[in-house]
């Protein structure tokens, strides 16, 4: 398929736009905590596949090909300072939301608070629902990084729901 769009074929592209597209906006989302600028990130990152295909050498990392364009493409969003939502782990809850809103909120601003490589694997498993071997395929990491950062991002959140009283001391992660 990545052949057959390098070789101008657009068919093929639009195959791969489909295969790849979600975990484009995906991957963008958990840098830029803004899906409308995901959803244009991605967009940009295929434009510039489309353009720039020929330079592909190694047809079988073509997903890491793309999340290394999309990175990029969501790096220079923030430095230019589209990010309008980016969530900081210092702000305020909101008062008068229930313990579920609070909960969400703290756990939002948990995964924000996570070096971007383990925020993009939480960000793809439970936010987008990918497995662990669809991660690993975009990411172009083996399964046990996916798994290693998914463990150590968790237990990150876990520490942090317990320091700010949102999970009881002896509840451990599932």
């Amino acid at each position: 398929m990545v052949e057959a769009a390098q070789n101008g074929h657009l068919e093929s592209f639009g195959a791969l736009y489909q295969r790849y597209h979600s975990s484009m906006v995906a991957l963008a989302y958990s840098m830029l905590a803004d899906r409308d600028l995901a959803e244009d990130a991605a967009q940009e990152v295929f434009a510039i596949a489309c353009r720039d295909i020929g330079t592909l050498k190694n047809e079988g990392r073509f997903g890491a090909w793309l999340a290394g364009i999309c990175r990029n493409i969501s790096r220079q969003m923030l430095r230019v300072g589209k990010s309008r939502a980016v969530c900081r782990a210092s702000e305020p809850a909101v008062v008068g939301r229930d313990d579920t809103e609070d909960r969400q909120e703290a756990i939002r601003r948990a995964v924000w608070g996570l070096r971007r490589s383990e925020r993009e694997v939480i960000v793809l498993r439970y936010f987008d629902g990918f497995s662990q071997a669809r991660i690993s395929q975009v990411l172009d990491i083996s399964s046990q990084a996916v798994n290693g950062r998914l463990v150590r991002a968790k237990r990150k959140i876990a520490k942090y729901l317990k320091r700010n009283g949102l999970v009881e001391e002896d509840h451990e992660e599932s």
